[in-house]
């Protein structure tokens, strides 16, 4: 898989760098809400987050394992993200070829309860 570039929205987003370090992507892996696909850099409603989402992982080999970590880098919202990263998910022991549902969850699916609280402390 190609090196990620300067223009890659997580790069641009800060993600690379603020939350993470620049990594060369090994397998493909595709997230899905209900039937709309994540990607990237594009943003959704939280009321459309309400459940977890489907996560392909095309590995390759059932015998190497993944880690998923979901998380928002920039709560409450990228213009003032003072309460910073926030942990949504995290999934380990995935095998290679399948989804999240043969993991192990260590952090179950969740919501940031900001997002619907209309007086945040």
């Amino acid at each position: 898989m190609a090196k990620m570039s300067s223009s890659d929205p997580l790069v641009l987003g800060r993600v690379v760098g603020d939350v993470i370090h620049s990594f060369n992507p090994s397998v493909q892996m595709s997230v899905t809400y209900n039937t709309k696909q994540v990607f990237n850099g594009h943003e959704f409603f939280p009321s459309a987050l309400t459940t977890r989402p489907k996560v392909a992982i095309d590995g390759g080999d059932m015998r190497t394992f993944y880690t998923l970590i979901m998380t928002d880098p920039d709560v409450p919202g990228p213009s003032d993200p003072y309460l910073r990263e926030h942990l949504h998910w995290m999934v380990t022991d995935i095998p290679g070829t399948t989804d999240a549902t043969f993991g192990k969850e260590i952090v179950s699916y969740e919501l940031n309860s900001l997002y619907f609280n209309k007086n945040p402390m």
